[in-house]
């Protein structure tokens, strides 16, 4: 592709409060947070459900935009792609979690135990905010460049 690809990601929180993780070998086979790719015609949030479901078999709702970054050709991304992230919060009354093949095994996580996980791209510096202010889970933090 000679452009960007938009992506969007969710930081799902259950009923307990606590946070979806998938361990991907598309991130060398770290922990990050599921999403994926806006198609042509589709709204980010349409976008944001449809791969959520595809990936984990949730249904999600109460989504709020938290994060803009950019990743240029990063070595930690399995192929080398210009990818912009769109990232939401957003919250689930489901704990049951049924993996496509994007994922081999998934978590659900306190925030205060994510240092205990292999984070993959731009998660932990992500994580590690929401965690330390809970203001930011309404404001937008925009990462440039990890």
């Amino acid at each position: 592709m000679k452009y960007p690809e938009p992506t969007v990601g969710a930081i799902i929180f259950n009923p307990e409060n606590k946070i979806l993780l998938c361990k991907s070998h598309k991130w060398n086979n770290k922990y990050v947070i599921p999403g994926g790719h806006i198609e042509l015609g589709e709204k980010m949030e349409d976008a944001l459900k449809r791969e959520i479901f595809e990936e984990t078999g949730l249904e999600i709702y109460d989504i709020k935009l938290i994060s803009l970054k950019e990743s240029v050709f990063s070595d930690t991304f399995h192929e080398g792609k210009h990818l912009i992230f769109i990232d939401y919060i957003c919250k689930t009354n489901y704990y049951d979690v049924i993996l496509n093949d994007e994922a081999e095994e998934y978590e659900w996580v306190d925030l205060s135990e994510i240092d205990n996980y292999e984070l993959g791209g731009f998660v932990k510096p992500l994580l590690m905010e929401l965690q330390n202010n809970k203001e930011s889970r309404n404001k937008i933090e925009i990462f440039y460049g990890y």
